[in-house]
Formats: C-alpha cells, sequence, structure tokens
C-alpha cells in the first residue's frame, strides 16, 4: 500500500541551452548585494563566471564573492560564508557549479540570522531553522546531487570525523534553478561519473525499500533505465547534447522528493559512504560506488522480492528456470559490469581508506531503519571490508 504523505516543491527550474538568461527574470526580485558562491575556478575557465557576473551586473546587483567552496564543504568553510553575509547584508546567496555549492549555500542560508552553531543546531541535533532565512538560487554546472531542487545540505567536520547530511523543509528550498546541460560539458571525466552513480544511487536508496508495487517504484525503474543508457552514450561523447541533458533531468528528478513519496527509503549506502568521505575526503560518487555492491549483497535475502524486480525490470533478466536468488544476484551483476564500465572506483582502498580506519568509520556510520535491514555495528564493520 502507498503510504499517507505530504507533497511540495517550490523550486522553479530554468532548463535548457538558454536558460542563463532567465537570471535576468529572478534577478529583480531580491534585493542588491548577492553573495555569488563558486569552487575552485572551473566557471572562470569555461566562460560561466563572465556571464553570470555580466547578467548580475546588467541588473544593478553589488556581487560579494565567496570562492573556494570544496567538494565535501567543511565546517569551517560554513562559517566563513555566514561571515561574509552577515558583514555584507546579503539578500541572496547565488550558487554556480555542482551540488556541494548548493549544499554549502543552503548551509549558510539558514546559518546567516541562526543565533546557535550552525554545526550543533542542523547537523548534530537535525533542528530545523527558527530563524530568517537568506534566499538561494542555484546555476548548476555538475549533476548529480539533486540538490539544485532539494532541501539536502551535506557538511564534513575534518576534526571530529563527521560527515553529515540534513534534509531541510521547503523554506530551504533554491528558489529557483538554472539548468543548462553545455554547462557541463567541460566537466573531467571522473566527475562526470561519480555524478551518474551518485544519480543512480539516490534512487536506489528509495526504490530499495518496502515490498508493494507502487507509482514510485515504476518511476524509479524508468528514471534508472533512462540514466544507464545516456550514460553510456556520454561516457563515449560527453559534449552529446541529448545524453547530457537527459542525464541531468534524470538527476533533478532522483532526488527531488517525488519517488520517496509513500516509501520508508533506505539511505544507508549514503550513510557508509559518507563515513569513508569523513576519512578520506573522497568524491562522494566514489564512495557510494565502493561499498554499495556489498551492503546490497549482504541485504539482499530481506528484500528478496525487490532486488528481483530490480534484475527483470531494470537489467532485463530471463527469470524462466531460475530461483530468485539466482535473478537477484545476476541483477547485481549487471550493476556491477556497467559501474565498471562507465568507470567507477569499485574499493575504498583505492579511495584512500584503510583497514585501520575501519572502527573509526564504524562509529561515523549512522544506522537507519527505513531499509530491508536495519545493521548491527557488526554488519557494517564486515560491509566495509568487503569494501576494501
Amino acid at each position: 500500500m502507498l503510504g499517507n504523505f505530504n507533497y511540495v516543491n517550490p523550486t522553479k527550474l530554468y532548463f535548457g541551452d538558454d536558460s542563463l538568461k532567465y537570471l535576468n527574470e529572478e534577478l529583480p526580485k531580491y534585493g542588491k548585494n548577492i553573495q555569488l558562491i563558486y569552487g575552485g575556478g572551473s566557471i572562470k575557465k569555461n566562460g560561466i563566471y563572465d556571464k553570470v557576473v555580466e547578467i548580475l551586473k546588467a541588473n544593478g546587483k553589488n556581487i560579494i564573492e565567496d570562492s573556494g567552496v570544496m567538494p565535501n564543504p567543511t565546517v569551517e568553510k560554513l562559517y566563513e560564508g555566514v561571515r561574509i553575509a552577515r558583514e555584507n547584508n546579503v539578500d541572496l546567496l547565488l550558487a554556480v557549479g555542482g551540488g556541494s555549492c548548493c549544499d554549502y549555500a543552503k548551509a549558510v542560508s539558514v546559518s546567516v540570522h541562526c543565533n546557535d552553531d550552525p554545526w550543533q543546531k542542523y547537523f548534530i541535533r537535525f533542528e530545523e531553522p527558527d530563524c530568517k532565512i537568506v534566499p538561494v538560487g542555484c546555476v548548476l554546472t555538475m549533476v548529480g546531487t539533486g540538490s539544485e531542487m532539494n532541501g539536502g545540505s551535506v557538511i564534513s567536520n575534518h576534526k571530529e570525523k563527521l560527515k553529515i547530511g540534513h534534509v531541510f523543509n521547503e523554506d530551504v528550498m533554491p528558489k529557483f534553478s538554472v539548468l543548462n546541460p553545455k554547462f557541463t560539458f567541460t566537466l573531467p571525466k571522473k566527475q562526470m561519473v561519480a555524478g551518474f552513480y551518485d544519480i543512480f544511487n539516490h534512487i536506489c536508496e528509495q526504490y530499495f525499500s518496502g515490498e508493494d508495487d507502487n507509482t514510485s517504484d515504476y518511476i524509479a525503474e524508468g528514471l534508472m533505465k533512462s540514466l544507464i543508457h545516456s550514460s553510456l552514450i556520454a561516457i563515449d561523447n560527453p559534449e552529446d547534447y541529448e545524453a547530457r541533458s537527459n542525464i541531468m533531468w534524470t538527476a533533478t528528478w532522483a532526488l527531488n522528493t517525488l519517488i520517496a513519496k509513500g516509501k520508508t527509503t533506505d539511505w544507508m549506502v549514503h550513510m557508509l559512504g559518507q563515513a569513508v568521505g569523513a576519512y578520506t575526503d573522497a568524491t562522494h560518487g566514489m564512495t557510494l560506488a565502493a561499498v554499495s555492491l556489498p551492503y546490497y549483497r549482504h541485504i539482499m535475502p530481506y528484500g528478496l522480492k525487490k532486488f528481483t524486480r530490480f534484475a527483470t525490470e531494470v537489467w532485463s533478466i530471463n527469470p524462466d528456470n531460475k530461483t530468485d536468488e539466482e535473478v537477484a544476484n545476476e541483477g547485481l551483476e549487471k550493476l556491477e559490469e556497467w559501474m565498471k564500465k562507465i568507470g567507477l572506483t569499485m574499493n575504498i582502498t583505492d579511495l584512500g581508506a584503510t583497514s585501520e580506519m575501519l572502527d573509526g568509520m564504524v562509529e561515523a556510520t549512522f544506522i537507519l531503519d527505513g531499509g530491508y535491514k536495519v545493521l548491527t555495528k557488526d554488519e557494517i564493520k564486515n560491509i566495509l571490508k568487503e569494501s576494501l
């Protein structure tokens, strides 16, 4: 039975190869001071920075630079962004980059007027904001996180060896996001494929829960098949507009809260991957890839019906004269084959993890109860061992 739910998503999207021009429609809605958030400078090399700045200036905005957002935004960077926003009384946080920039902007948005320590309030106690929220807009240059249309924000605390995500309510979601597939063309291949798996695993985290046939699962299967198809085209030709546009659109729908409705959802791959990331600072999508198969093989017996369906509906495995276990295993073998084909990292050792880190990673792994099996700490350790 599809569970009861409420659904709202207030983010306005502008999609297509001319979508940046719609900043001209959004910017007049906000005050004069714009905090321009971006990463290591790639947007200056590919020309996106100049295009955005030109539009900001044409709209009479004061630009407050906030560069250097890292792939795994840190709590120290969050504090810096909050300071910049407070000192300049900013009216809009405009994130130009990938999911990390969008995540960071949302964390800043709820912290500028917060009287508490934002790390403790939002990422340890998981409270919702009770202060004024600075609005966020996004210009996306990398796909994967879905952060352009959700309330998610992930922040790392290296001192505490923690990487924690908070899914904020709809008040924190970006007010608008600009999605131009061409802005993703110059992304290095490693980052591109890491994004592909981030998308895929977002779908899996919501798909591998519950036993009933429902609309959410049918949508999830369609999204997975679309991503698999387009990813194989994109790794051969990264500038194939149709493939990259379909991937960009799939990424948004993979995690804009739609396919989670009526389901419990799992998210243990993310908990395991984020624990690995807290110790290695490795690329998020790669940490997910490295722990996925050991985790799915561990929980498969507890959700066999869904894993069998995954094999037949997503990977077209023929079930004739096979047990459910055989069919489900073939599905995971096909998943592994695709992961290797697109060039994902398949173990955490290659990401910098060591056996000495395992105990700490176990402690850094949040245990959730939405999937087919609530893990014990011993099970988490075994899964991480199998991921080495």
